[in-house]
């Protein structure tokens, strides 16, 4: 298979909430791998394609909590794709240094 994507994505361990955009329910899941672009989240309860969503989540590196917008783009059994929309320097940061050090600890 080819990879497609524009941005190579770091393993993560991280307990997510997000919200659908227009209502007012938080969900739960678990980030398993991070870009600038996007995130794979690990969920029984995933939003259905195209939603928009806001993801809570305490990255490695952050000194709290970040909400990240994003869209669904795709998803499966157990979980969903999300395309990160607009993201602020703060954000943008400790995304970058999650997927470098990512690529120093695998040789890359």
């Amino acid at each position: 298979m080819i990879e497609q994507r524009r941005y190579a994505r770091a393993p993560i361990d991280s307990p997510v909430s997000f919200a659908i955009k227009g209502k007012g329910e938080k969900l739960s899941g678990l980030g398993k791998d991070i870009s600038v672009g996007g995130m794979f989240i690990e969920t029984q309860t995933p939003a259905g394609f195209g939603s928009d969503v806001t993801i809570d989540v305490t990255l490695p590196g952050a000194d709290g909590p970040l909400s990240l917008p994003g869209v669904v783009r795709w998803v499966r059994d157990g979980g969903m794709g999300v395309q990160f929309g607009l993201l602020g320097a703060l954000e943008t940061h400790v995304i970058t240094e999650i997927g470098r050090k990512h690529q120093e600890a695998s040789g890359r």
